[in-house]
């Protein structure tokens, strides 16, 4: 009996061998080898027909700190990351609560309303919003009739605000996006949780901090984890929404990556891939600590 239960113990983990092998060859032809491919490829200089071996071969690596304007995407894209991340997922969570309550009418009609912007293309909806506040666009023309500016402002020629639209853009669709999985989590959270809670006596507040947050605690890492990944490889708002200006002020790590790769002439893969792979690396740092932090299992 033991014999044949062991038998079909190695019969179900030789099928889920098998049907693991072809996702992880995918996984590693697709993933893995360019990472070590790009890596190799940071160490080295020249045109991508002839390149070679860096001397030394950190060369690239030390160029990158030493890079006004590599400095400047990488606070960018941090100055994004601590501003919008926060906001976007705070107000996710609150309309996902607002959102779930049983006695709200039209609530397919509304959350269909909150979720629609993600379903924007991205190159169209940075488009709306670089129409949206062009100097003679709608924002303009709203606020100069309502006399709060006496002419209108070039927002997007300004580097604070240029900054502060790409945030506000960034909010604006992502926000629906990560309020699905919260809705998602909240809906798996029995009822009678809350009613067992209001029964002794906590209120909303209480409810949401001591309740809510930590039974979403799983989803709320997840989220933060895919919105650390995206900021931090933010591309088509700086490209398409800016162009990086003015004066690559708003520019990002991702679009500086591009006009090295293809942007700017000579294409320097070198100098590109060293600059993709310290984002790489920042990205799994982030979201180790993340995991970590957020992980509360004895």
């Amino acid at each position: 009996m033991k014999a044949k239960k062991m038998n079909v113990t190695g019969k179900q983990q030789r099928a889920g061998w098998i049907f693991l092998t072809p996702a992880t060859v995918l996984i590693a032809i697709m993933s893995f080898y360019p990472m070590i491919e790009a890596f190799f490829m940071s160490l080295k200089t020249g045109s991508s027909a002839h390149m070679k071996w860096q001397v030394p071969f950190w060369k690239n690596y030390y160029h990158m700190f030493r890079d006004k304007l590599f400095l400047r995407s990488l606070g960018n894209t941090y100055l994004y990351l601590l501003i919008e991340v926060p906001i976007m997922l705070v107000l996710a969570i609150l309309l996902a609560q607002l959102l779930n309550n049983k006695d709200l009418k039209f609530k397919g009609f509304f959350r269909t309303c909150v979720f629609l912007p993600c379903a924007t293309s991205l190159v169209s909806y940075s488009l709306i919003f670089k129409s949206l506040f062009a100097t003679t666009g709608l924002v303009n023309s709203i606020l100069v009739g309502m006399g709060i500016f006496k002419e209108n402002f070039n927002f997007l020629g300004t580097p604070s605000t240029a900054r502060a639209i790409i945030i506000i853009a960034l909010i604006w669709r992502w926000t629906g996006y990560n309020m699905v999985f919260y809705l998602a989590g909240l809906q798996n959270i029995e009822y009678s949780v809350y009613e067992a809670a209001k029964i002794d006596g906590a209120n909303g507040w209480k409810t949401f901090w001591k309740i809510t947050v930590p039974l979403l605690r799983p989803t709320i890492i997840m989220t933060f984890i895919m919105s650390i990944n995206g900021t931090l490889q933010l591309f088509d708002e700086s490209v398409n929404l800016t162009a990086g200006g003015p004066a690559n002020s708003t520019i990002t790590m991702s679009h500086y990556i591009y006009n090295a790769s293809f942007g700017q002439g000579v294409a320097n893969f070198g100098y590109a891939s060293a600059m993709s792979f310290l984002v790489f690396i920042m990205v799994a740092i982030l979201a180790a600590i993340n995991m970590k932090v957020g992980d509360k299992r004895d």
